[in-house]
């Protein structure tokens, strides 16, 4: 199992690791949140350290960084080209073909300027443990929007993202992705946490009815961009509770 979680730590991460094929990592889709757990100890237990005697605004903007560097980016990107894809006019056909543009939109720089500034108001807005906390759950619901997008939604087009579609059709696998994801917020998260939670799946939601409405189905730009715009819906929520 230790194999197995490190395969999706480091797709999920720049941490590599000998045994992070593609169809590993699909089968174990589920443990998405586990590495969610992972990042978020890390990244929240850093900021937590620096809330102790940096100005917040300071802090907050090594948080993200530190988050956009463990994380490679790799998602940042994927919501820059659903940007692309979502605001271009035209065919399903025409959308999915802007997404997968090398270069960046105006609509992609637009959604990552956004959503930089978004993350740096949010965790600026807290400090110590509090701080911790926000990252650390945001991060695990981040992680289980991807999850629940695969089991709710279709694959648009065979691509590098059609693994996780068809192995997420176990309704086992998404349950203990859902446990996995549950425990935490029931632990620590308190009433604030469980809306968050409750959020985090409308999202979700959302977010599979758009991207099938606009792109056919569910791309891996898609699920990207679901996991950041979960997790900073959440620090949002978090903060103005």
């Amino acid at each position: 199992m230790l194999k197995q979680i490190g395969s999706v730590f480091s797709f999920l991460t720049i941490i590599p690791t000998s045994n992070a094929n593609l169809e590993t990592v699909a089968k174990h889709m589920y443990l998405f949140p586990i590495a969610g757990i992972a990042i978020g100890l890390l990244v929240g237990s850093f900021g937590f350290g620096l809330s102790l005697f940096l100005d917040p605004l300071i802090t907050s903007l090594l948080v993200v960084a530190s988050l956009a560097v463990i994380t490679g980016i790799h998602h940042n990107d994927g919501l820059a080209d659903f940007a692309d894809g979502l605001m271009t006019r035209g065919s399903k056909e025409k959308k999915l073909k802007a997404m997968k543009d090398l270069s960046t939109g105006s609509a992609g720089i637009v959604s990552i300027v956004l959503y930089i500034a978004g993350a740096i108001i949010a965790i600026s807005l807290t400090s110590g443990y509090e701080l911790f906390k926000i990252i650390l759950l945001s991060e695990i619901l981040a992680k289980f929007s991807m999850v629940l997008m695969a089991s709710l939604g279709n694959s648009a087009a065979v691509g590098s993202n059609s693994p996780f579609m068809q192995i997420m059709n176990d309704k086992k696998r998404l349950a203990a992705a859902f446990a996995i994801t549950i425990l935490p917020f029931l632990f620590i998260g308190e009433e604030s946490g469980l809306i968050v939670f409750a959020v985090g799946i409308i999202i979700t939601m959302l977010m599979v009815g758009l991207a099938t409405r606009s792109f056919g189905g569910i791309t891996g730009d898609v699920l990207g961009a679901t996991n950041e715009i979960t997790r900073l819906a959440s620090l949002l929520i978090f903060v103005s509770l």
